[in-house]
């Protein structure tokens, strides 16, 4: 049976909540910095939430954290810059947080760096959607875990990398959040953007009556995302039963 939510919450309480939460976490080398857009740049992600975050969402895509030059950059998942400002036309002000790596500045969206990852994604979603609330009235993007971890170097490292003693209470309080985020989304279908997203969402979302798919990750660093992303996502869209407009 589908768990009903008759007055669904916003979903800007439950960002504050979880911001608030892994905002107290500590992350040991070799994690050197990490970056939580959730503060930095809460009015840009304030303002994705209102806009296009409304109830009623046929699926909601889940990626995995923020990328450096995406929603660390943006405060939006997957926050390629120029599809940030230019196709969903968000503003507001993003500040400097308060530890930053050199290899890695904050420049928000003045940054004229360019995530591939959500170049792709969003990318697609222009192509084939047109305006951003065409896009939006049918399908909401999440990212599971709103945290950035950068080691000395520069390297990104992924949630999935940390130890069990700090990936534990993350994994927790990310958990709550996705499935907090789904029912008031009122989302039938959730689909992991790569694999490691889909089986966070799996356990985070085990008990609700809901379809669990997964997509083909847009990373530069996935050969096969590199050989037409496009047309495989659209392909692995169609198996899940999601028309796309033509």
């Amino acid at each position: 049976m589908r768990v009903a939510v008759s007055e669904p919450a916003t979903l800007i309480p439950i960002a504050r909540e979880l911001c608030a939460r892994v905002e107290a976490m500590r992350f040991a080398a070799p994690v050197a910095c990490v970056y939580n857009p959730l503060t930095y740049a809460w009015a840009v992600h304030e303002q994705y939430l209102e806009r296009f975050g409304a109830p009623g969402k046929q699926a909601v895509f889940v990626g995995m954290n923020p990328g450096p030059w995406g929603m660390a950059q943006t405060g939006v998942p997957f926050g390629e810059v120029a599809a940030v400002r230019d196709w969903m036309c968000l503003d507001g002000l993003v500040e400097q947080p308060t530890v930053q790596h050199p290899a890695r500045p904050i420049e928000g969206l003045h940054c004229s760096r360019s995530e591939v990852s959500g170049r792709r994604l969003w990318g697609w979603a222009a192509q084939r959607f047109g305006p951003p609330t065409n896009f939006f009235h049918r399908f909401f993007v999440l990212n599971y875990c709103p945290l950035a971890f950068l080691e000395a170097s520069g390297r990104n490292r992924t949630p999935d990398k940390l130890p069990a003693a700090e990936r534990e209470p993350l994994q927790a309080a990310c958990d709550e959040a996705l499935r907090r985020n789904v029912l008031a989304l009122q989302a039938p279908l959730v689909i992991g953007v790569g694999a490691w997203a889909e089986q966070r969402a799996r356990l985070a979302l085990a008990g609700l009556d809901l379809q669990i798919g997964r997509i083909l990750h847009p990373s530069p660093a996935s050969p096969a995302a590199n050989r037409g992303w496009e047309s495989q996502v659209e392909t692995q869209l169609a198996a899940l039963g999601i028309e796309l407009p033509t």
